[in-house]
Protein backbone atom coordinates (compact mmCIF):
# COMPACT_ATOMS: atom_id res chain seq x y z
CA UNK A 1 0.00 0.00 0.00
CA UNK A 2 1.24 3.53 -0.67
CA UNK A 3 1.82 6.21 1.92
CA UNK A 4 0.59 9.62 0.77
CA UNK A 5 2.00 12.93 1.98
CA UNK A 6 0.15 16.21 1.42
CA UNK A 7 1.79 19.53 2.25
CA UNK A 8 -0.69 22.26 3.20
CA UNK A 9 1.98 24.87 3.89
CA UNK A 10 4.39 25.78 6.71
CA UNK A 11 4.71 22.68 8.94
CA UNK A 12 1.19 21.38 8.25
CA UNK A 13 1.10 18.02 6.47
CA UNK A 14 -1.25 15.07 6.21
CA UNK A 15 0.33 11.62 6.36
CA UNK A 16 -2.03 8.91 5.10
CA UNK A 17 -0.78 5.46 5.93
CA UNK A 18 -2.51 2.16 6.72
CA UNK A 19 -5.96 3.76 6.41
CA UNK A 20 -5.01 6.30 9.09
CA UNK A 21 -4.71 10.09 8.68
CA UNK A 22 -2.10 11.91 10.75
CA UNK A 23 -2.08 15.72 10.67
CA UNK A 24 1.02 17.67 11.73
CA UNK A 25 1.15 21.12 13.37
CA UNK A 26 -2.15 22.38 11.91
CA UNK A 27 -2.13 26.07 10.98
CA UNK A 28 -5.16 27.19 8.99
CA UNK A 29 -4.94 30.96 9.46
CA UNK A 30 -4.56 33.72 6.89
CA UNK A 31 -2.75 35.82 9.46
CA UNK A 32 -0.87 35.09 12.66
CA UNK A 33 0.32 38.18 14.56
CA UNK A 34 2.71 39.96 12.17
CA UNK A 35 2.75 37.06 9.71
CA UNK A 36 0.51 36.76 6.68
CA UNK A 37 -0.03 33.77 4.44
CA UNK A 38 1.67 34.73 1.18
CA UNK A 39 1.74 31.40 -0.65
CA UNK A 40 -1.03 28.87 -1.06
CA UNK A 41 -4.68 29.13 -0.11
CA UNK A 42 -5.86 28.41 3.40
CA UNK A 43 -6.33 24.61 3.35
CA UNK A 44 -9.86 23.39 2.59
CA UNK A 45 -12.15 21.91 5.21
CA UNK A 46 -11.08 18.40 4.25
CA UNK A 47 -7.56 19.13 5.49
CA UNK A 48 -8.91 19.27 9.02
CA UNK A 49 -9.99 15.63 8.90
CA UNK A 50 -7.59 13.43 10.85
CA UNK A 51 -7.54 10.42 13.11
CA UNK A 52 -4.70 11.87 15.15
CA UNK A 53 -2.98 15.26 15.22
CA UNK A 54 0.60 15.78 16.40
CA UNK A 55 2.02 19.08 17.64
CA UNK A 56 5.78 19.44 17.71
CA UNK A 57 6.19 22.37 20.12
CA UNK A 58 4.42 25.32 21.68
CA UNK A 59 5.30 28.19 19.34
CA UNK A 60 2.11 29.76 18.02
CA UNK A 61 2.84 28.87 14.39
CA UNK A 62 2.92 25.19 15.42
CA UNK A 63 0.46 25.04 18.31
CA UNK A 64 -2.29 27.30 16.95
CA UNK A 65 -5.31 27.03 19.22
CA UNK A 66 -7.94 28.34 16.73
CA UNK A 67 -6.82 25.76 14.17
CA UNK A 68 -6.99 23.00 16.76
CA UNK A 69 -10.47 24.19 17.75
CA UNK A 70 -11.64 23.58 14.17
CA UNK A 71 -10.85 19.84 14.37
CA UNK A 72 -13.70 17.34 14.56
CA UNK A 73 -14.89 16.30 18.01
CA UNK A 74 -13.15 13.16 19.20
CA UNK A 75 -9.93 13.81 17.28
CA UNK A 76 -6.89 12.59 19.18
CA UNK A 77 -4.25 15.25 19.82
CA UNK A 78 -0.65 14.64 20.92
CA UNK A 79 1.19 17.60 22.45
CA UNK A 80 4.45 17.98 24.39
CA UNK A 81 4.28 17.32 28.11
CA UNK A 82 3.50 20.56 29.92
CA UNK A 83 1.57 22.07 27.02
CA UNK A 84 -1.71 22.43 28.89
CA UNK A 85 -0.01 24.23 31.74
CA UNK A 86 1.88 26.56 29.40
CA UNK A 87 -1.08 27.18 27.05
CA UNK A 88 -4.23 27.20 29.22
CA UNK A 89 -6.48 27.64 26.17
CA UNK A 90 -5.77 23.99 25.37
CA UNK A 91 -7.84 23.00 28.38
CA UNK A 92 -10.91 24.54 26.74
CA UNK A 93 -10.69 22.15 23.78
CA UNK A 94 -12.74 19.52 25.58
CA UNK A 95 -14.01 18.06 22.31
CA UNK A 96 -10.49 16.74 21.58
CA UNK A 97 -8.74 13.78 23.23
CA UNK A 98 -5.51 15.40 24.35
CA UNK A 99 -2.46 13.39 25.44
CA UNK A 100 0.85 14.87 26.57
CA UNK A 101 3.95 13.00 25.41
CA UNK A 102 7.74 13.06 25.73
CA UNK A 103 10.59 11.49 23.74
CA UNK A 104 10.51 7.73 24.01
CA UNK A 105 6.72 7.47 24.19
CA UNK A 106 4.83 5.34 21.67
CA UNK A 107 1.17 5.84 20.85
CA UNK A 108 -1.07 3.60 18.73
CA UNK A 109 -3.66 5.40 16.63
CA UNK A 110 -5.79 3.57 14.10
CA UNK A 111 -3.44 1.18 12.34
CA UNK A 112 -0.26 3.17 12.91
CA UNK A 113 2.19 3.50 15.76
CA UNK A 114 3.60 6.95 16.52
CA UNK A 115 7.01 7.16 18.14
CA UNK A 116 7.94 10.41 19.88
CA UNK A 117 11.52 11.60 19.34
CA UNK A 118 13.42 14.67 20.55
CA UNK A 119 14.08 17.87 18.63
CA UNK A 120 16.81 20.46 19.17
CA UNK A 121 14.63 23.55 19.46
CA UNK A 122 13.35 25.95 22.12
CA UNK A 123 10.04 24.43 23.18
CA UNK A 124 8.78 27.38 25.23
CA UNK A 125 5.57 29.14 24.22
CA UNK A 126 7.27 32.56 24.52
CA UNK A 127 10.94 33.52 24.10
CA UNK A 128 11.13 34.34 27.80
CA UNK A 129 10.04 32.36 30.81
CA UNK A 130 10.63 28.85 32.07
CA UNK A 131 10.99 25.88 29.77
CA UNK A 132 7.71 24.09 30.31
CA UNK A 133 7.59 21.67 27.41
CA UNK A 134 10.08 19.92 25.13
CA UNK A 135 10.20 20.28 21.38
CA UNK A 136 9.42 17.00 19.65
CA UNK A 137 9.52 15.11 16.39
CA UNK A 138 7.37 12.13 15.48
CA UNK A 139 7.87 8.93 13.49
CA UNK A 140 4.64 7.52 12.05
CA UNK A 141 4.95 3.77 11.49
CA UNK A 142 2.37 1.99 9.38
CA UNK A 143 3.05 0.46 6.00
CA UNK A 144 5.88 3.00 5.85
CA UNK A 145 7.93 4.91 8.40
CA UNK A 146 7.57 8.68 8.10
CA UNK A 147 9.61 11.17 10.14
CA UNK A 148 8.08 14.57 10.85
CA UNK A 149 10.88 16.66 12.33
CA UNK A 150 8.81 19.62 13.55
CA UNK A 151 11.30 22.42 14.13
CA UNK A 152 14.79 21.28 14.98
CA UNK A 153 18.45 21.86 14.57
CA UNK A 154 20.94 19.11 13.87
CA UNK A 155 21.84 16.97 16.87
CA UNK A 156 24.25 14.07 17.15
CA UNK A 157 21.69 11.39 18.03
CA UNK A 158 19.11 12.34 15.39
CA UNK A 159 19.57 9.25 13.21
CA UNK A 160 19.76 6.96 16.25
CA UNK A 161 16.51 8.30 17.69
CA UNK A 162 14.65 8.37 14.38
CA UNK A 163 15.92 5.03 13.10
CA UNK A 164 15.46 3.76 9.55
CA UNK A 165 12.70 5.69 7.77
CA UNK A 166 11.14 5.70 4.32
CA UNK A 167 10.04 9.35 4.28
CA UNK A 168 11.49 12.47 5.94
CA UNK A 169 9.53 15.73 6.26
CA UNK A 170 12.25 18.25 7.03
CA UNK A 171 12.00 21.97 7.78
CA UNK A 172 14.28 23.96 5.48
CA UNK A 173 13.41 27.56 6.38
CA UNK A 174 11.33 29.70 8.67
CA UNK A 175 9.05 32.72 8.37
CA UNK A 176 11.84 35.18 7.72
CA UNK A 177 15.19 35.40 5.95
CA UNK A 178 17.28 34.57 9.02
CA UNK A 179 17.32 31.48 11.23
CA UNK A 180 18.83 31.21 14.67
CA UNK A 181 19.95 28.14 16.56
CA UNK A 182 17.60 25.21 16.74
CA UNK A 183 16.56 25.35 13.10
CA UNK A 184 17.43 23.57 9.88
CA UNK A 185 18.19 25.73 6.89
CA UNK A 186 18.59 24.12 3.47
CA UNK A 187 22.21 23.17 4.09
CA UNK A 188 21.68 21.69 7.54
CA UNK A 189 18.55 19.89 6.34
CA UNK A 190 20.58 18.31 3.55
CA UNK A 191 23.15 17.12 6.10
CA UNK A 192 20.34 15.66 8.20
CA UNK A 193 19.01 13.92 5.11
CA UNK A 194 22.37 12.33 4.42
CA UNK A 195 22.38 10.84 7.92
CA UNK A 196 18.76 9.67 7.85
CA UNK A 197 18.93 8.20 4.32
CA UNK A 198 15.18 7.81 3.63
CA UNK A 199 13.82 6.86 0.22
CA UNK A 200 11.84 10.10 -0.09
CA UNK A 201 12.20 13.59 1.38
CA UNK A 202 9.79 16.52 1.34
CA UNK A 203 10.95 20.03 2.36
CA UNK A 204 8.48 21.90 4.57
CA UNK A 205 8.37 24.99 6.81
CA UNK A 206 9.24 27.61 4.22
CA UNK A 207 7.57 30.02 1.84
CA UNK A 208 4.07 30.12 3.36
CA UNK A 209 4.04 32.88 5.97
CA UNK A 210 6.02 36.08 5.87
CA UNK A 211 6.20 39.26 7.98
CA UNK A 212 3.98 42.03 6.67
CA UNK A 213 5.81 44.05 4.03
CA UNK A 214 8.84 41.75 3.83
CA UNK A 215 7.61 39.99 0.68
CA UNK A 216 8.04 43.24 -1.24
CA UNK A 217 11.64 43.59 -0.08
CA UNK A 218 12.98 40.02 -0.34
CA UNK A 219 10.52 38.06 -2.50
CA UNK A 220 13.14 35.48 -3.51
CA UNK A 221 13.31 34.28 0.09
CA UNK A 222 9.94 32.55 -0.32
CA UNK A 223 11.08 29.80 -2.67
CA UNK A 224 14.85 29.88 -2.16
CA UNK A 225 15.05 27.40 0.76
CA UNK A 226 13.09 24.70 -1.09
CA UNK A 227 15.11 25.04 -4.26
CA UNK A 228 18.38 25.18 -2.35
CA UNK A 229 17.49 22.05 -0.39
CA UNK A 230 16.76 20.17 -3.63
CA UNK A 231 20.13 21.25 -5.01
CA UNK A 232 22.16 20.41 -1.91
CA UNK A 233 20.37 17.12 -1.29
CA UNK A 234 21.39 16.07 -4.79
CA UNK A 235 25.02 16.60 -3.79
CA UNK A 236 25.14 15.01 -0.32
CA UNK A 237 22.31 12.46 -0.57
CA UNK A 238 21.89 11.64 -4.27
CA UNK A 239 20.20 8.33 -3.48
CA UNK A 240 17.21 10.12 -1.91
CA UNK A 241 14.28 11.25 -4.05
CA UNK A 242 13.41 14.82 -3.05
CA UNK A 243 9.90 16.02 -3.90
CA UNK A 244 9.38 19.78 -3.65
CA UNK A 245 5.61 20.02 -3.29
CA UNK A 246 3.44 23.03 -3.97
CA UNK A 247 0.89 24.05 -1.39
CA UNK A 248 -1.90 21.46 -1.35
CA UNK A 249 0.05 18.99 -3.48
CA UNK A 250 0.63 15.34 -2.60
CA UNK A 251 3.17 12.63 -3.28
CA UNK A 252 2.79 8.87 -2.93
CA UNK A 253 5.42 6.30 -2.10
CA UNK A 254 4.76 2.63 -2.80
CA UNK A 255 5.88 0.45 0.08
CA UNK A 256 6.33 -3.30 0.05
CA UNK A 257 6.84 -4.89 3.44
Amino acid sequence: MPVEITWWGHATCTIEDARTRVLTDPLFARRLAHLRRRRGDVPPAGARRADVVVVSHLHADHLHVPSLASLAPGTRLLVPRGARRAVPALCRLRQLRVSEVVPGDEVCAGEVRIRVVPAAHDGRRLPVGPRRAPALGYVVEGEARTYFAGDTGLFDAMAAWVGPVDVALLPVGGWGPFLGEGHLDAGRAARALAGLAPRLAVPVHYGTYWPIGMDAVRPHEFSAPGDEFVRLAGVVAPQVVVCRLGHGESVRLEVAR
